[in-house]
């Protein structure tokens, strides 16, 4: 069995449900049974490895290959560990189960598929003796799903550390000792380069009222009512959005508002009203101006109502094509070649979604997207991937680093 198979099952096995700001807990959530998996596979492969501490329970895994011959470049693969939440799945989420040449299970897809690719591609350069042509650094990082947290704590690394460095890092530093010259992002693109995407910025609204029992509402001040008026008004700006910048590789600015929550109970009058929204801005776009767009638009709506916008917990800005970067272009162009040969496609395109590569642009590394899977299967209900796909990632990876 060629060794991406279990190396994907291990990982599917080892439930990594990122709890998306919910507070929830229990054994499917959090990244560190795939963080414990890595760190024991790395260690019987004899690769140098470190955890960087990212927050309660979420660790980051950087594992440094170098290259055979002095001076040469880093480059950067990174996958997420975490995966979206499981619920109204209609297949066993964490049995990995193989039909007709594909893996079924959360995360086959989006991303586990694509780490287990790195992740074999890495054992395969360590045992071979063809010679290296680049140091690779492998992340394995924490919440991409929701908050970007482990891209961010391993960008920082590529800086000298200031006095408020947090400690923690010193193990990584000494694996993590520049920046990287290109960085390659595990993502479901088909074998296709996505060297364009979108960013996003996400933030909660608090819409106050004042509570009182349902038998007297005039004396209190229903949160719901404005609530309302503030859904309207993120409604038109989503349909305003549309039309602009329609033909951008990328397609359109967009609004979503994607959860409610207020009221505690039929016979109360709610005091709170709680929704959260994103907006996904195109490469170039400025987060902070889209968001001040957003809340202007809920002011002019909703009059004197109280309503408080929290600070944004996702943050990104596009991601840049970076076909004309100096120092990625060679790289980008060996990673087309080596798919190419490979039978693939290896169209370069743009995404709607977002990704870790933005983060990793905006520190100073420029990045590609790549990986096998299709979009089109992450985050469903019967997330799976072809398995031949996942098997031609790890040998094009191996070959971009191996010497020719």
């Amino acid at each position: 069995m060629p060794s991406h198979v279990p190396i994907l099952a291990d990982l599917v096995r080892r439930p990594s449900v990122n709890p998306m700001g919910r507070d929830v807990s229990g054994p499917e959530y959090l990244e560190g049974r795939v963080s414990d998996y890595l760190v024991q596979r790395f260690t019987e492969a004899g690769l140098s490895w470190v955890r960087q501490p990212v927050s309660p329970g979420r660790d980051n895994v950087v594992v440094r290959l170098d290259a055979t011959e002095p001076g040469s470049p880093v480059v950067l693969w990174d996958a997420h560990q975490d995966t979206v939440p499981v619920e109204n799945m209609t297949i066993e989420p964490f049995v990995p189960s193989v039909r007709d040449g594909r893996m079924y299970g959360r995360g086959t897809c989006d991303v586990k598929g694509g780490m287990a690719a790195m992740v074999a591609a890495l054992e395969m350069l360590a045992r071979s003796p063809r010679p290296r042509r680049a140091t690779v650094l492998f992340s394995a990082t924490v919440n991409e799903e929701f908050g970007f947290s482990g891209a961010k704590a391993l960008a920082r690394l590529w800086d000298q550390p200031s006095a408020s460095d947090p400690g923690s890092d010193a193990a990584a530093r000494r694996i993590v000792t520049g920046r990287p010259a290109v960085a390659i992002v595990a993502e479901p693109t088909g074998l296709d380069l996505v060297m364009q995407h979108k960013g996003a910025i996400r933030w909660r609204i608090r819409v106050h009222g004042r509570a009182c029992h349902s038998a007297f509402p005039e004396q209190g001040a229903n949160a719901i009512y404005p609530a309302a008026r503030v859904i309207l008004a993120i409604e038109s700006l989503a349909s305003d959005l549309l039309t602009r910048h329609s033909d951008h590789p990328c397609g359109p600015p967009t609004l979503n508002l994607g959860t409610i929550r207020g009221g505690a109970g039929v016979n109360l009058v709610p005091d709170l009203a709680v929704l959260e929204i994103e907006r996904r801005v195109l490469p170039g776009e400025s987060p902070d101006e889209a968001r001040a767009e957003v809340i202007a638009r809920i002011a002019e709506a909703c009059g004197e109502a109280r309503i408080d916008h929290e600070e944004p917990f996702l943050e990104s800005a596009g991601l840049p094509d970076a076909s004309g970067d100096g120092a990625a272009a060679p790289w980008v162009d060996r990673l087309a070649a080596e798919a190419h040969a490979r039978g693939a496609a290896a169209i370069r395109t743009a995404a709607r979604y977002g990704t870790n590569a933005s983060v990793f642009t905006a520190a100073g590394v420029p990045s590609v997207v790549f990986g096998p899977g299709s979009i089109a299967q992450a985050h469903t209900a019967d997330e799976w991937i072809d398995l031949d796909q996942v098997g031609t990632a790890a040998e094009i990876l191996a070959a971009l680093v191996a010497g020719g």
